[in-house]
């Protein structure tokens, strides 16, 4: 196809110009395997945190619960032993807590809390707490507040 340019202007010579193709669009699939491995990967392990997350928070809901009721409790002793007795009736089996009292009771949250050290004052009131109607030692509700925190329960899934 010849065209006669002589004698014709620029603009004439613009006009007579085919506009440049269009690219094609770019696709946004991986153009190779590993990608789609590694985004399939990183969705399971996304979705296995989120269930991670979801567990741990509902088995540790309880722990929650207590230390809300902890704080609304009125630096009550018998309050505060209760507290700690549901707790612990959630986080362990209840052939292991229910029958518990005294020095047993000591030991079991000696046992299950870890490295806490109190004074035996502080663990004497809570044995008391229950039968009397007398504001809690500071230390007693700093003791709940930490054994309900840190204690190892041996509950794995509900």
């Amino acid at each position: 196809m010849s065209v006669d340019v002589a004698g014709k202007s620029l603009v004439e010579l613009l006009d007579m110009l085919e506009p440049a193709p269009a690219p094609d669009p770019v696709s946004m699939m991986p153009q190779t395997w590993g990608w789609g491995v590694l985004a399939v990967v990183l969705i399971g392990l996304i979705a296995f945190g989120v269930h991670a997350f979801q567990r741990h928070r509902r088995l540790n809901a309880y722990r929650r619960q207590a230390l809300s009721e902890l704080a609304a409790a009125d630096n009550s002793a018998a309050i505060t032993a209760e507290i700690l007795r549901r707790a612990a009736l959630v986080a362990f089996p209840r052939n292991q807590v229910a029958g518990l009292y005294g020095e047993n009771w000591l030991n079991f949250l000696k046992q299950t809390s870890g490295n806490m050290s109190f004074p035996d004052k502080t663990f004497k009131s809570l044995i008391e707490a229950p039968y009397r109607d007398a504001p809690a030692d500071p230390d007693l509700t700093t003791l709940a507040k930490q054994w309900i925190k840190t204690h190892k329960s041996d509950r794995r899934a509900q």
